[in-house]
């Protein structure tokens, strides 16, 4: 077993976590919000800063929220590269700038250390469900080092290619599940005014070639007024600017990205940022004068 950290324990770290304890692994962490009580009562040892968690351990995981928050974790005073020593293995499972993390990486390997970016998919029902979808990138050794652990958060684990390329698929997957999320809004509420059950609809589109994750999980949400988080708003926010600034960079046109973060845009701007993301649809109510679910 080994001695891994683990820096960033959220609605997502927190569960990822759980599994590496629960597999045997000693943990050292470090957040900035409460330790989770099973985890700390687990054995995990409680770190003053990241510079400690990389002492304790041989592998440092990272799991926060934005491309400034890991590089403070990592290069910041009291930060993850002044307790590495070489040869160990730091993996960001963030979702963060491409372009960023290939510097970070090269930071890191200065000090005679692999990095491995390995964002992930699947949100807080993955996390706890050790379902994750984990785009790694990095090279071929780092990769086989980290994916026994890759193994105990998630199940479809892929080496996308050097580093940054996990980052950019995760770009990638964050466009997919945006516009994916607008269509299943689109369509329960075209039906829902239309004077159809939403419910109903929802269950007959799960039988057909319309059929997704995001209507099994998002449309349920939609329907039900779930709305916490979840995965928040705020986050697919940022992960959609990342999008378009890179795409604005390359000279390439994301239209629909572009209105999915408008949408997302007007649920932030009446207080939703911290909604979960699959409340996108009430943007669309709002343009509609109408809730998926009212009777027409």
């Amino acid at each position: 077993m080994s001695r891994v950290g683990f820096i960033g324990l959220g609605i997502m770290g927190a569960p990822m976590a759980g599994h590496l304890q629960a597999a045997g692994h000693e943990l050292f962490v470090n957040t900035i919000g409460p330790y989770p009580e099973a985890l700390v009562k687990g054995g995990a040892k409680v770190c003053a800063s990241g510079a400690e968690v990389a002492k304790a351990a041989e592998v440092i995981i990272t799991m926060v929220p934005d491309t400034p928050d890991v590089e403070k974790v990592l290069f910041g005073k009291g930060g993850v590269a002044e307790g590495l020593s070489a040869g160990k293995l730091v993996i960001d499972m963030s979702s963060i700038s491409p372009i960023e993390t290939k510097d970070f990486a090269k930071r890191i390997n200065a000090l005679g250390c692999e990095y491995v970016d390995a964002p992930v998919s699947g949100g807080e029902v993955g996390a706890k469900a050790a379902t994750l979808t984990i785009m790694a990138g990095g090279t071929e050794a780092g990769f086989a080092r980290a994916k026994p652990l890759f193994e105990l958060m998630g199940k479809n684990i892929t080496l996308v290619g050097g580093n940054g390329d996990g980052q950019t698929c995760k770009v990638a997957n964050q466009i997919i599940v945006a516009l994916n999320i607008e269509a299943v809004g689109e369509a329960l509420l075209f039906a829902s005014k239309a004077g159809a059950d939403p419910a109903k609809v929802r269950q007959a589109l799960m039988g057909g070639f319309a059929s997704s994750k995001i209507l099994e999980v998002h449309g349920e949400r939609m329907v039900k007024r779930t709305f916490n988080p979840g995965f928040r708003i705020e986050l697919h926010q940022k992960d959609l600017n990342l999008a378009l600034s890179s795409a604005r960079k390359m000279g390439l046109s994301l239209p629909n990205t572009a209105t999915a973060q408008e949408l997302f845009n007007a649920c932030a701007a009446h207080g939703g940022s911290a909604w979960d993301h699959s409340a996108m649809v009430r943007a669309l109510e709002m343009l509609a004068d109408f809730e998926v679910g009212r009777k027409a």
